[in-house]
């Protein structure tokens, strides 16, 4: 499947008219379908959806069947009357067969079931995608290549070599399914892409037909990636000759054929046909540390290796007569349990439990290495077995357990994936009716109790003028384009705050912030707006093991200092926490994390982090902020360990500014 951020640059181009009867479920619907698409144009029946179409410009049609008025099938029949080629799928609640052969009568794109699970609207739009790229990619090469248009209408991916076989042309579509960029296929041999384990036979006639016959080549070839990933590639190869009969170059016109013949397209051939299909999913544990550690070529050996003692392991009593072995440390076993009636799947997970152990007994003897694996099962039957055991597979990982029967886990994470839709939705309204809003909650110095800043903290409230933590939102907002439009509304309440107070306000910032271009150049925008009040400015950095530009962040805090800004380090001592960090941002206050304030009246060790962090602080002239003061006893102690203020509930929660 392409990768998101291909499919949404793609999609991102395109208007999509979305038709469903059930008004909350397009609702829902249509703010994840707004996060992928340019323009959504919604309609509530198949006539509804018919006249939108004809009125508008539309990409593609994503549509319920079940709706009255006109069906989607029948509205699809219209559409496709008039455009044949333009993209169609289908949405229904249920699996009927009659659904799915009429749905092939006309062609369609794609057929998901209600509610739509995020990795099948992208798994159907990039095959989508992947089409109308061939067809576009197909006529570049068209206007390109005119006396090869013979082969062109046969695939996508094209190259051509000199008569020594150097590669002087790549297209796209080469570059794509090899891996390489263009700058490093060409001048290289074609044999880059060749995979080391091909038969030298193949390539002896290959070249015999080419370069003595002066005939064209058709066949099968084993390629390999940059990244040493094999693919096949159904290819034509043709000599081009000169008015003297003369080979002056080579072209190959090549299509991916990867996904006929792996063992995952042989895995769900089984699974549709099957009328109970059973799939028991395993996975080496630790998968990727073990390729990192050993290497690519050293891991194939243990999984070729590995992949025998499954099978011969495997107890023939459970009647498993179909292996896959499906790449990345993961394999499958797979039978039709209406063929079984010896067991059930509760049953055939304690027979695994013996086969498991004897699998976690074994030792891979690898030239002078002698290494122990332990495999993951998960196994589940009924229509979605695979996308349950794969589900069941991600929560071993997540759980460390090492076994599970995974029924039901896929449309779990449907109904997680729902839920962050509706939080979606709520952020939407909040953000299109203003209601993301500042609380603001006082810092006091310990010397004198007095308030001497506050910090801004964001709250949306929702459609019954409830407040919301962001606890329940801002983890899914990141996840889409509303969290730079929350970062926006934050620091605009917060600077506009100035105004109702002559104390400071802190504001908190992370590294995706200020990496950020359009958020910085706000940030800008707000110190030149306020430039006669921005020494009461200070930006709480929050930590980040994911930051990725360093330079840019330090720029960043060189600048903001030059408006009189102060830079603090909020939840110092936990999380990504070290001293090299804080030394390259020179901060001017230290935010002393809460799981260590609020457990010091009675953990030693609580107690010598904060001693040895106000140490630093001190010997380095950084002030520092305690939070979590929930009670005098917790203020007495920070109050005599130096600490200058404190942030608490002792002192006041977090509320509107208007309060203060």
């Amino acid at each position: 499947m392409k990768d998101l951020k291909s499919i949404i640059k793609f999609t991102n181009k395109m208007k999509l008219l979305y038709v469903e009867d059930e008004q909350e479920l397009r609702e829902i619907t249509t703010v994840m379908l707004e996060e992928l698409f340019a323009e959504v144009i919604t309609a509530h029946n198949g006539e509804d959806g018919l006249e939108k179409f004809y009125n508008n410009e539309i990409d593609i049609v994503l549509t319920d069947i079940n709706m009255p008025v006109l069906d989607g099938l029948e509205m699809a029949e219209k559409i496709r009357a008039f455009d044949k080629n333009i993209p169609i799928v289908m949405l229904s609640a249920h699996n009927e067969a009659h659904y799915f052969t009429r749905s092939i009568e006309l062609d369609v794109d794609g057929y998901l079931l209600k509610p739509i699970a995020m990795k099948f609207l992208l798994g159907t739009l990039s095959k989508i995608v992947t089409k109308l790229g061939f067809l576009e990619e197909y006529q570049n090469n068209l206007t390109f290549l005119e006396q090869y248009q013979a082969l062109t209408d046969n695939s996508s991916a094209v190259s051509k070599t000199d008569i020594h076989g150097v590669i002087t042309y790549v297209n796209d579509g080469f570059c794509k399914i090899s891996g390489y960029t263009k700058e490093e296929l060409i001048g290289a041999k074609h044999s880059i892409v060749r995979h080391p384990d091909s038969e030298a036979s193949i390539y002896a006639e290959l070249w015999n037909t080419i370069k003595f016959n002066k005939q064209t080549w058709k066949g099968m070839l084993r390629n390999k990636t940059k990244d040493d990933d094999t693919y096949y590639v159904d290819i034509i190869i043709q000599p081009i000759l000169d008015q003297h009969d003369e080979i002056v170059e080579y072209i190959s016109i090549k299509r991916n054929i990867t996904d006929i013949i792996s063992p995952k397209k042989q895995l769900h051939d089984f699974i549709d046909s099957a009328k109970d299909p059973l799939v028991v999913l395993m996975k080496i544990d630790g998968f990727f540390e073990i390729e990192k550690l050993y290497g690519h070529k050293l891991v194939e050996e243990i999984e070729r290796n590995f992949e025998n003692d499954l099978e011969f392991h495997m107890p023939e009593y459970l009647h498993f007569k179909k292996f896959f072995a499906l790449g990345n440390g993961q394999y499958a076993f797979a039978q039709d349990l209406e063929n079984n009636s010896e067991y059930t799947i509760d049953t055939i997970a304690d027979e695994l439990k013996g086969f498991q152990s004897i699998m976690n007994g074994l030792k891979m003897d690898i030239g002078e290495i002698d290494y122990d694996i332990a495999i993951l099962i998960s196994l589940a039957n009924g229509e979605e077995c695979l996308e349950n055991a794969q589900s069941g597979i991600h929560f071993l990982v997540r759980s460390k357990q090492s076994m599970i029967v995974a029924n039901d886990f896929a449309k779990k994470e449907q109904e997680e994936a729902l839920k962050n839709l509706q939080v979606l939705k709520m952020v939407k309204l909040a953000i299109d009716n203003a209601k993301i809003i500042s609380f603001f909650q006082p810092i006091v110095c310990n010397k004198t109790q007095e308030t001497v800043k506050y910090e801004s903290l964001v709250r949306l409230v929702d459609e019954d003028e409830n407040v919301i933590s962001p606890f329940f939102f801002l983890d899914i907002a990141k996840k889409g384009k509303y969290y730079a439009r929350i970062t926006d509304m934050v620091l605009e309440n917060s600077f506009n705050a100035l105004g109702q107070t002559d104390k400071a306000i802190t504001i908190n910032i992370s590294a995706l912030d200020i990496e950020k271009e359009s958020t910085r150049g706000k940030i800008y925008e707000l110190l030149d707006l306020h430039k006669t009040s921005t020494s009461r400015i200070v930006f709480e950095l929050l930590e980040d093991e994911d930051v990725r530009d360093f330079e840019q962040i330090e720029e960043f805090i060189s600048k903001v200092k030059s408006y009189g800004v102060k830079i603090a380090i909020d939840d110092f001592g936990a999380g990504y926490s070290n001293f090299e960090r804080l030394l390259k941002y020179q901060p001017d206050i230290l935010k002393i994390d809460g799981s260590l304030i609020k457990n010091i009246e009675t953990d030693s060790y609580s107690m010598s982090v904060v001693k040895s962090i106000v140490a630093f602080a001190k010997e380095q002239e950084i002030e520092m902020v305690a939070e979590y003061i929930e009670n005098e006893n917790i203020y007495d102690i920070l109050k005599d360990l130096g600490v200058e203020y404190s942030q608490g509930y002792y002192f006041g929660k977090p509320d509107l500014m208007a309060s203060y």
